[in-house]
């Protein structure tokens, strides 16, 4: 049983570690897609979120860690730029990092795609 509890506060704190590198991760191109569309902040408030919780300051649920992610998804169908596009989807998956920790790798693929798009310009 202690073996147990040991590894559940070790995956706790490697879970949290992952969520807060992802969090500073989408923070990055956070402002690619608030330039584009500055009154939607679903992608924010996702980043915020997991960022509260991987510093202890809140509790997430599945509910909310859904709709947050979800949220973000949907602001990104809803960008017209691919840059905004990925910049919103990293945030995505930042806050689902929370439920699954591999969607922790996705960010750091959505950043750069941002990054790359709106140096290219890409517009679809």
């Amino acid at each position: 049983m202690t073996n147990m509890i040991s590894k559940n506060t070790s995956d706790n704190k490697v879970r949290r570690s992952l969520a807060l590198k992802a969090a500073k991760e989408a923070e990055r191109v956070l402002p690619i897609f608030e330039i584009e569309r500055p009154n939607d902040d679903r992608p924010r408030k996702a980043i915020e979120a997991i960022r509260a919780w991987a510093q202890g300051k809140r509790t997430l649920g599945m509910k909310e860690v859904r709709t947050l992610s979800l949220g973000s998804h949907a602001a990104a169908r809803e960008a017209r730029t691919d840059a905004a596009r990925f910049a919103a989807r990293a945030a995505g998956h930042a806050v689902a990092t929370w439920h699954v920790p591999t969607h922790a790798m996705a960010v750091p693929a959505y950043v750069c795609k941002a990054i790359f798009a709106k140096n290219r310009n890409i517009q679809p």
